[in-house]
């Protein structure tokens, strides 16, 4: 194995990075999959059939780990939305079915064009979602973007480290482990110790492989079952 670069003063250095930055910011702009779509929420269409989605969670369930909710009643669900996902950072996302329902939501944070570097955050998959096709196609459609369309460096991935199964769909995903930030925040009366994840550019390709052989046609069954589990993280 090649030893560190070093500069003419023989201090070991970074490797070059080369391209243009900052790199554009993640458009506003439709996502589509064979499954499903992943589009920017629009509240007026979209939060009365995410309100119904994520009730479905009877509960509560999926609300422990986020900062908000849950909801009694539609009319608090979208005036949440309304004060916390008409900004551009974060940039809050629909999933939509194959019928254009409503059936969670995911979004785009901490964006820094100048470093190549953003954050998937606030994803909240209703039970109608959880554990389909559309969730990982979902997530792999994100991906893509950041990386293919916008040639970016690094894709985070940040949750409660007691979040045992946001830790476990990370890895699963191709994310690589990174550490704990011990009492990094707080949220509703509690401490969060926040447990780091990645997706780095040069992991892509092979992560990026893993994700359309999953996705081929020919991985699922005549009622929709896979035939081969995902193995982002472990493909070399």
């Amino acid at each position: 194995m090649a030893g560190p670069i070093k500069n003419a003063l023989g201090q070991p250095i970074g490797a070059p990075v080369s391209g243009v930055f900052p790199r554009p910011a993640p458009p506003y702009t439709p996502m589509t999959g064979r499954f499903c779509a992943v589009v920017p929420l629009d509240i007026n269409r979209h939060a009365p059939g995410l309100f119904r989605a994520f009730s479905q969670d009877t509960s509560g369930h999926n609300y422990t780990y986020l900062p908000y909710g849950p909801f009694k009643a539609e009319r608090d669900f979208i005036a949440w939305a309304r004060e916390n996902c008409a900004d551009a950072d974060p940039m809050f996302h629909t999933v939509l079915d194959a019928d254009e329902t409503p059936v969670g939501m995911a979004s785009y944070l901490r964006v820094e064009p100048a470093a190549g570097a953003v954050e998937v955050g606030h994803i909240h998959f209703s039970p109608l979602l959880q554990r389909r096709p559309q969730s990982t196609e979902a997530m792999f459609l994100m991906m893509q973007r950041v990386f293919d369309e916008l040639g970016y460096r690094r894709y985070e991935w940040k949750c409660d480290a007691l979040n045992a199964p946001s830790r476990r769909a990370a890895e699963r995903l191709g994310f690589t482990f990174e550490g704990i930030f011990r009492q990094a925040t707080h949220y509703k009366g509690r401490n969060r110790d926040t447990a780091w994840y990645s997706i780095i550019d040069s992991e892509w390709p092979r992560i990026r492989d893993a994700f359309q052989a999953w996705l081929a046609p020919e991985n699922f069954d005549g009622t929709g079952q896979q035939r081969q589990p995902l193995m982002a993280r472990s493909v070399n």
